[in-house]
């Protein structure tokens, strides 16, 4: 199981990238966008069997004897005899966009062929022209395997410049037996007997959707007035002392302790929470809630691209899918593992087949939606009058 040290959907940290971002666009001009016939370089795949390949710690199988070991980057280097370079050198999305910027802002070589960042994230590498449109002919798996529901994001329709690594749910994790009662709504967290026992996610891209589904928001459109009207809402749960305090991962060591009932929650959390404590439940709200993802891109210039897009597919055959999630437990976004996971001999792999927050079944599907993402004229005002609210 992953350990709960940090939020691979990293807190938004002051206006972080977004200013960085704003410095890299004047006048609402894209100064720094990159066409797409600008974004390629002479690939040297074929003549150079390796590619470097960046992701978050904690976020891949390993050998159960030698964690050194990533059975599934072994598969495929002995498949294809290509050598993956493979580091865990993404802590925090924004820390990410800051390292790599400058060298893409100037039209130069970052030295990665393959990362992995929030979509949120994605959505700024896409629109800045930073990252290259893959060769689908290519993908034959990520063509005939990919969920549906993750197909097309409003950042990236098609998914033509970046693949879901891992998928996720925001919602409600809380302490059933303590709290003596279910939760099955975004509303029920304001309930006066939580007064001072809830957190929210400190993070402007962990936390508004949930609270905009719970305002009956189509969270695909949403607009100017619903992000103002959540403000409105949690600055005077704030007043009123109902929260807490506002978390990053750090959540998961308040409900464990007790020192809150309830929290925006994710869902890969949950499962090893639940593995700890059976009295935690985690809870899509009727109203619904936000399905994320984590994906890959090649970013612009990179020199090993159809060895990163080789990579890309290994890991959407249902076989090697299955395996990673067994491991990581996120929601899988080739939902043909689940068939892979069911057949096997072992109990316990075989029984997170039926676990709906690997893979959701349909009635919790029919409440997930993929969030717009903020843009980076909306990020400049939204970000300060959250930040505000929240104290970063």
């Amino acid at each position: 199981m992953p350990e709960l040290a940090f939020s691979r959907r990293a807190v938004l940290r002051g206006l972080g990238a977004a200013g960085l971002l704003t410095a890299l666009t004047g006048c609402g001009v894209p100064a720094a966008y990159v066409p797409e016939d600008r974004r390629g370089a002479p690939d040297r795949s074929e003549r150079d069997r390796s590619l470097s390949f960046s992701n978050w710690p904690l976020y891949i199988d390993t050998d159960e004897e030698d964690e050194t070991r990533r059975p599934t980057l072994e598969a495929f280097s002995q498949r294809t005899g290509i050598e993956v370079r493979y580091t865990e050198e993404i802590n925090d999305n924004d820390e990410f966009f800051g390292k790599v910027g400058p060298a893409l802002m100037n039209h130069q070589e970052t030295g990665h062929d393959l990362v992995v960042v929030s979509d949120w994230m994605a959505a700024r590498f896409v629109r800045l022209g930073w990252t290259q449109k893959m060769d689908r002919a290519a993908q034959a798996n990520v063509s005939a395997h990919l969920d549906p529901q993750l197909r097309s994001p409003a950042f990236d329709e098609g998914r033509l410049h970046t693949v879901p690594w891992q998928s996720g749910i925001t919602g409600i994790a809380y302490n059933r037996k303590a709290l003596g009662r279910e939760l099955k709504s975004t509303a029920d967290l304001f309930h006066p007997d939580l007064k001072g026992r809830v957190t929210l996610f400190s993070g402007l891209d962990e936390s508004f959707a949930l609270l905009m589904q719970g305002n009956g928001v189509d969270v695909t459109r949403w607009t100017e007035s619903d992000f103002h009207r959540v403000c409105d809402q949690v600055e005077d749960l704030v007043r009123r002392g109902h929260v807490r305090r506002f978390t990053g991962n750090d959540y998961t060591s308040d409900l464990s302790k007790g020192d809150v009932l309830a929290c925006q929650a994710y869902s890969g959390d949950a499962i090893q929470l639940q593995a700890d404590n059976p009295d935690i439940e985690f809870v899509v709200p009727e109203e619904g809630a936000e399905l994320w993802a984590e994906s890959l891109l090649v970013p612009n210039l990179a020199r090993h691209k159809a060895n990163a897009e080789a990579l890309i597919d290994h890991y959407y055959d249902p076989e090697i899918a299955a395996e990673l999630a067994a491991s990581v437990n996120y929601v899988c976004p080739v939902p043909a593992a689940r068939e892979v996971l069911a057949g096997s001999d072992d109990r316990e792999t075989a029984e997170l087949a039926e676990n709906p927050l690997i893979f959701p079944d349909d009635d919790m599907r029919s409440r997930l939606a993929v969030a717009r993402d903020i843009t980076s004229a909306e990020r400049r005002v939204f970000a300060k009058r959250w930040n505000s609210i929240v104290g970063l």
